[in-house]
């Protein structure tokens, strides 16, 4: 079984910053992914990463956002700045990769809430 604990989220006006951090329990996962949902929209993946050589990230937030792990601590990361409100979502850590995520195991998520 795994367990994800995702934190960091908060209320940021536009052009701010968050770090989100996740902890994974559990079985090892091989590729951590971040994933965000906003109202009304579907939960979508916006970045993954594997190693740090094999790191991907959605079209919508290259070049703003940026992910990183410590497989140590079993831990995620999203660096994301240059936050707009399209931004505001639910963001979740899962595992990502061609496995998909483990669809039995969402967190609770954190909150970022992008507004003036």
């Amino acid at each position: 079984q795994v367990q994800f604990v995702e934190s960091g989220g908060g209320l940021v006006p536009p052009g701010g910053s968050l770090r989100l951090s996740c902890v994974a329990s559990g079985d090892s996962i091989a590729t951590m992914g971040w994933y965000r949902q906003a109202p009304g929209k579907q939960r979508e993946l916006v970045a993954s990463i594997a190693t740090p050589n094999n790191v991907w990230l959605h079209a919508s937030v290259e070049g703003r956002f940026t992910v990183s792990r410590d497989y140590a601590t079993k831990s995620a990361y999203l660096q994301m700045s240059s936050l707009n409100p399209d931004d505001t979502a639910v963001y979740y850590c899962n595992r990502a990769g061609s496995l998909g995520p483990l669809r039995d195991y969402w967190g609770q998520g954190t909150q970022v809430t992008v507004s003036p």
